[in-house]
Order: C-alpha cells, then sequence, then structure tokens
C-alpha cells in the first residue's frame, strides 16, 4: 500500500492543532498527492481503513497538509478570484486535461 508514503509526504502531525484535517481535506489532499506522484488512489474506504489502523481519525488527528499535494489541494479547492468557477479536471493516468 501506499499510505505511509502518502502520510510522509502530504501531511504533518502539529501538537496542539485544533482539530486537525476534516475527511473531505484528507481525501482531497490524499487524490492531489496521488495524481501528482502517479498512483492510482485506492477507494475512499480503502484511505479510511487505512488511517484508522494507524489512529488517525478524520476531524480529529492534528494533522496539516504539506508539499506540492497541497499547494495542488488547495489552488483547485479554492473559488476563483473572478467569481468564475475554476474548471475542473478530469485526469487519466496517461494525461490530464479539462473537461469542457
Amino acid at each position: 500500500m501506499h499510505f505511509d508514503a502518502f502520510l510522509r509526504e502530504a501531511v504533518s502531525a502539529v501538537p496542539g492543532s485544533e482539530t486537525g484535517l476534516g475527511r473531505d481535506e484528507l481525501f482531497g489532499v490524499y487524490t492531489s498527492w496521488c495524481l501528482l506522484s502517479g498512483r492510482q488512489p485506492l477507494p475512499e474506504k480503502a484511505l479510511w481503513q487505512a488511517l484508522s489502523r494507524r489512529g488517525i481519525t478524520p476531524g480529529n488527528n492534528m494533522l496539516v497538509m504539506k508539499g506540492p499535494a497541497a499547494a495542488n489541494y488547495i489552488i483547485w479547492s479554492a473559488p476563483s478570484l473572478n467569481g468564475e468557477p475554476h474548471r475542473r479536471l478530469r485526469w487519466t493516468w496517461e494525461r490530464v486535461r479539462p473537461v469542457r
């Protein structure tokens, strides 16, 4: 499994953090990390099971995002400055192309 690499490369524990990352944030940064590292994301259920085995609970974990996956997630989940939604991406493992 690649979950240990995801945890090393895309999140950090910050003691004293109030809540940590929630479900949407964890899954979002995980899928961003998969895209950027060229790995096939596993089903969401597999992520929650793997995190649970490591003692990580969404919303109560003292985790923060880091690295390129964090930047990718933040950019693509934020509203655009001009009020228009970002063009969503449909990605395959061969190429990334905009959805029209």
